[in-house]
């Protein structure tokens, strides 16, 4: 199967005529067009309008060019058959190309171009860009991305109206995420009944917080689960969003705000949805988690997901006894608390944050991903 670039070279940008191939054996010989055209037998405008490329070279004429210029018959039907060609292709081109225009101008303003762009998904050619966007999108015309723009505004405004939301923006977020996903085979096959041992190699990880990133993701892949970061798209305010790819999970996370304790939560809350609904109820096809939505929502898959993140992360027993007998948290306290549960104190200080609903505490304690 041809590649762009396979037709990028395999057709002209110009058809040439044999007639400009007469033009040249002229004027290399001296020769005028009134002499050629009687050694031909034919009118001297009738040979004009063949090397203007009016006229088409039949096998007659071919012979007789045969004879006076010495250049064999078969040379000047294959030349008229090259060029026949090649006007077909570029015609065809040009068709495909005003086609491809056409679409690109209406769903271009139901897609991210500046991010898709800047992440050199597109490139502003229209034939190159629609066939992946096609693929991006999931879609056999893609003149059904606007609709599904439209669609998506519809939820995401049900999810919030507090935020500014551009639901294009998250549409294109999302549908990178599941496409980058589909590109990805993790280690192992997914295995519900390992979750134990995975969170807890998760937590030993964020404990450590040394290259974190990457392996969070090789675990979660040795887990059978697939892990994707994507950069953060303008008025996209997502954390993250946990999804089945033919019958594996996956999660994308934004990693916006860069802290390790927003970045444990989200990703035991996605884990949550994962264990509780996704590997349970295969008709729940994805969960989009907006910016804190989840924690407030009202939605009890939400609220599951969220008593799973924090239960995980620090058991709730161990929180009660530890959040209702101290009035103020230093970092000391905080740290040995951690200590007891070998867990990242930035875990246990964003968490005094969230149940004391004051998020502009001091500390000294090292937040950020490594």
């Amino acid at each position: 199967m041809k590649t762009n670039q396979d037709i990028k070279q395999t057709i002209p940008a110009r058809a040439f005529h044999p007639g400009v191939d007469i033009k040249d054996e002229l004027e290399a010989r001296g020769m005028s067009q009134g002499e050629l055209a009687k050694n031909l037998g034919i009118e001297r405008s009738q040979l004009n309008e063949i090397i203007r490329g009016k006229r088409n070279i039949t096998p007659h004429l071919a012979l007789l060019l045969e004879k006076a210029l010495g250049i064999d018959a078969d040379y000047w039907m294959n030349a008229q058959k090259q060029y026949e060609l090649d006007k077909a292709r570029i015609d065809e081109n040009t068709r495909k190309r005003s086609e491809a225009i056409e679409k690109w101008q209406h769903i271009k303003p139901s897609i991210p171009a500046k991010h898709f762009r800047r992440l050199r998904i597109i490139n502003d050619d229209p034939v190159e860009d629609i066939p992946k966007l096609k693929a991006l999108y999931e879609v056999d015309d893609p003149t059904g991305i606007p609709e599904m723009a439209e669609e998506a505004a519809a939820d995401y405004y049900r999810k919030s109206e507090k935020l500014e939301v551009s639901p294009v923006n998250l549409q294109g977020w999302k549908q990178l995420a599941k496409y980058t996903a589909r590109g990805i085979k993790p280690d192992n096959p997914f295995n519900k009944k390992a979750k134990d041992k995975l969170l807890a190699e998760l937590n030993e990880i964020l404990r450590e917080n040394s290259k974190t990133k990457d392996r969070i993701k090789t675990s979660l892949s040795k887990y059978g689960i697939i892990l994707v970061y994507q950069p953060h798209f303008e008025k996209t305010p997502v954390d993250g969003i946990s999804f089945m790819i033919d019958g594996t999970p996956a999660i994308a996370m934004t990693l916006r705000h860069k802290r390790i304790d927003n970045f444990a939560f989200t990703l035991f809350h996605e884990l949550g949805h994962i264990f509780l609904h996704l590997v349970e109820d295969r008709t729940h096809e994805e969960f989009v988690d907006l910016q804190d939505t989840y924690k407030y929502s009202g939605d009890k898959k939400e609220q599951e997901a969220n008593t799973f993140a924090s239960d995980h992360l620090i058991p709730s027993d161990k929180w009660e006894d530890f959040f209702r007998t101290h009035s103020r948290f230093d970092d000391k306290l905080i740290t040995d608390f951690a200590d007891e549960l070998r867990i990242h104190p930035a875990i246990v200080f964003g968490r005094i944050c969230y149940e004391t609903g004051k998020y502009k505490r001091k500390t000294n304690i090292e937040r950020d991903i490594k």
